[in-house]
C-alpha cells in the first residue's frame, strides 16, 4: 500500500463544480482508469482520498493537491496522462508522485485576484484600495464554524499585497495565510465592499497560482 499526491488544474466552467461533486467527480476517474484505492475499514468503507485545503466554488487554480492510497506499490509516474482521459473540462492532472511532506507545512497561497468594474476603475482607487488592505487592520464580519458572524482581522493573514491597475480591472497578486487560520482571498474584496462601498468591483475573480510553506518556497 502507498501514499500518492496528484496536482492538478481547475478552471473554466470547472470552477463550480462544489467540493463534494468534484470528490465524487474523482472516483469515477480512477474508477475509469481501472486505479484500485485503498478504502477505510467498518461498515461503510470508502476510498481514502482527500483535499488539502478544498477550494471555494467560483475559483480557478493552478495548484490543487489530491492525496490518496493505493493497493500496491507505484510512483505515480504516467498517472496525469492516463487520468486526463476521462477527466471533465477544465480539471487537468498535471503531476503525481510519492508525497515527502505532510499538508500541515502547507503555510501560505500565491493568489490573483481581479476586481472588474464596468465603467472603468475609479479615480484613485488602486491608492485607496492598497492603503485600506495594508492599513494596521481590516476587520470584516465572517461566518465562524458555528454559523454566527464574527468580526475578524484579515490584516495579518495577509502576508504581500501587489497591485497593477489595467483596462476595466485592478489586479491583485497577493500572498495569504493557508491555514490555522487561512484567508480566502476573496474576503479582500470583500473588505472593499465593506469599507470603501463606493469602489466595490462589479465582478471579482480569483485563481490561485502557487502554493508555498513557511519559507515562502513551493510546497510539494
Amino acid at each position: 500500500m502507498g501514499k500518492l499526491r496528484l496536482i492538478f488544474t481547475k478552471e473554466g466552467r470547472a470552477v463550480y463544480i462544489s467540493h463534494l461533486d468534484l470528490l465524487r467527480t474523482f472516483q469515477r476517474v480512477f474508477l475509469r482508469q481501472g486505479m484500485v484505492l485503498r478504502h477505510s475499514q467498518g461498515f461503510h468503507p470508502h476510498p481514502i482520498i482527500s483535499f488539502a485545503l478544498p477550494l471555494s466554488v467560483g475559483q480557478a487554480s493552478d495548484c490543487e493537491i489530491l492525496d490518496f492510497e493505493v493497493n500496491g506499490d507505484m510512483d505515480g509516474a504516467g498517472l496525469p496522462e492516463e487520468l486526463n482521459r476521462f477527466m471533465p473540462e477544465g480539471v487537468r492532472a498535471t503531476d503525481c508522485y510519492i508525497p515527502a511532506r505532510p499538508v500541515r507545512e502547507l503555510a501560505a497561497l500565491r493568489c490573483r485576484v481581479e476586481m472588474t468594474y464596468d465603467n472603468g476603475v475609479p479615480a484613485e482607487a488602486a491608492e485607496k484600495i492598497r492603503n485600506l488592505l495594508l492599513g494596521e487592520s481590516v476587520v470584516i464580519q465572517k461566518r465562524t464554524k458555528r454559523k454566527a458572524m464574527a468580526d475578524i482581522d484579515i490584516r495579518p493573514m495577509l502576508h504581500s499585497l501587489e497591485m497593477m491597475e489595467e483596462s476595466g480591472l485592478l489586479r491583485l497578486d497577493v500572498v495569504v495565510a493557508a491555514q490555522n487560520p487561512g484567508l480566502n482571498p476573496a474576503l479582500l474584496a470583500t473588505a472593499v465592499e465593506v469599507h470603501l462601498p463606493h469602489l466595490a468591483p462589479d465582478f471579482v475573480q480569483v485563481r490561485r497560482l502557487e502554493l508555498l510553506d513557511g519559507e515562502g518556497r513551493i510546497f510539494r
